[in-house]
């Protein structure tokens, strides 16, 4: 983390730096505008804080400096008892914050902390515009943690090998999206093409996966050439493969072995040349021990077998995917991008995200659209060990959710939350010890 912090009284400037050095920030520490204005530049990766009274230039120059070389580069202005003109200056020349002087230590670093993690995602998000740019017709798995990166650097060296894969997840973990990826890595040049096994009509479902012969029954007056024909050269995608008729997965089990396709009412044969990726939210060896899929097709579509972690599972994820999520709806629906605390973040981070990352991108979008702001995503009741949990663990439970709502609701000030929850300053700051939730502003 890094700071540039311009303050032209020297104990100030020392004690300011030494704050912030406590907070974990690298800093610079500048006299003056003129001083600071050699570290400035467009993807300098820290938060400015400066002084608004200053020799030469002021605080006030330099934040439009600062905003002309990138907008979203956030500066934290430092004024005055009494410089309320200057403060409301400062905000809308796009300044990220104010603090007024004095300031306790805990207010400037929750507000350098803040800006921080704002600018490390803006930062974040503008590699991935880069990078979806450069290569628009590849998906990506957004993510940086561990389970993320072993599923892309699996996925980077089946794909070339062009073996049949069977992906496990829950809904809304992005299994589409793993296939596409298969597909792009392997350097296939032929169609990618899904299927959804559960919304197809069993009437139609031979018809539509294998083809047909004209006359092959009433109503099929031409060819028709079925899905997999049309993935040749490429990849084909089964979703929810459990949901496949019984007696076509014993066509699809010779399909995989011969790779060959008989279309409905033709006496001969198509070589076909695809990969079959098949995807499935639940355990296909517990159906087939319940007669419900065929064990054979199981082993024939698990060459390689890759699960897709929960959201909950890859917590750290989070913010950089809710970044991805929110530009990429700022930009389909033209709104600004949403700003949102520290504070707010964590109480994401702890929700369960039963959806997954698709309900994630779903609120992404609510968030853009202002209509989920200060809306709380219900964090999961803390498990007992007996089972279920009694009634005062339940009550601290949804006592302390609805703290953490109205501390997300106020940007975590404290003194605003108190008065909305309508209860003393002392009971909630003894509340926050009681449940451990970090306390923003005093």
């Amino acid at each position: 983390m890094q700071a540039i912090l311009i303050e032209d009284e020297a104990a100030l400037r020392l004690a300011t730096s030494q704050t912030l050095e406590l907070g974990g920030f690298s800093v610079q520490a500048c006299a003056s505008a003129e001083e600071a204005q050699a570290l400035l530049r467009a993807d300098y990766p820290g938060v400015i804080v400066t002084d608004v009274r200053l020799p030469g230039r002021s605080g006030l120059e330099l934040l439009a400096q600062a905003a002309a070389m990138d907008a979203e580069l956030p500066v934290i202005v430092v004024t005055g008892h009494g410089d309320v003109e200057m403060a409301v200056a400062a905000m809308r020349s796009s300044a990220y914050d104010f603090i007024e002087k004095p300031f306790a230590a805990e207010r400037l670093l929750d507000a350098v902390k803040r800006a921080q993690e704002r600018r490390r995602l803006v930062l974040e998000n503008r590699q991935l515009r880069t990078a979806r740019a450069q290569h628009p017709d590849v998906p990506d798995l957004v993510g940086r943690s561990a389970a993320i990166e072993q599923l892309k650097v699996l996925i980077r060296n089946i794909a070339p090998a062009g073996v049949d894969v069977l992906i496990n997840g829950q809904t809304g973990t992005g299994k589409e999206v793993a296939a596409r990826l298969l597909h792009a890595a392997s350097g296939r040049k032929g169609n990618f093409v899904a299927i959804n096994c559960g919304a197809l009509p069993e009437s139609v479902f031979e018809s539509e996966i294998f083809g047909h012969e004209a006359g092959a029954f009433t109503g099929a007056q031409k060819r028709r050439i079925g899905k997999l024909e049309y993935a040749q050269g490429g990849t084909v995608f089964l979703d929810e493969i459990e949901s496949m008729p019984m007696a076509l997965q014993v066509k699809l089990l010779r399909v995989l072995q011969e790779r060959r396709v008989e279309r409905l009412g033709a006496n001969e044969t198509v070589a076909l040349d695809c990969t079959v990726v098949a995807a499935t939210k639940l355990d296909l060896l517990q159906l087939s021990a319940q007669g419900q899929f065929r064990e054979d097709l199981y082993y024939r579509l698990s060459v390689v077998s890759i699960a897709l972690p929960r959201l909950r599972d890859r917590r750290d994820d989070i913010p950089l995917l809710l970044a991805h999520f929110a530009a990429e709806a700022a930009a389909r629906y033209q709104r600004p991008l949403p700003a949102w605390s520290a504070q707010q973040m964590a109480q994401w981070q702890a929700a369960d995200w039963p959806g997954n990352v698709r309900e994630l991108r779903n609120f992404a979008e609510r968030l853009v659209l202002g209509i989920a702001a200060t809306a709380a995503v219900a964090v999961p009741a803390p498990a007992a060990e007996g089972g279920a949990l009694s009634l005062p663990q339940q009550v601290d439970h949804h006592e302390r959710e609805l703290i953490v709502q109205a501390l997300s609701a106020v940007d975590g000030n404290v003194a605003l939350a108190a008065d909305n929850l309508m209860v003393p300053r002392k009971t909630l700051y003894d509340k926050l010890k009681k449940y451990q939730i970090a306390a923003g502003r005093k």
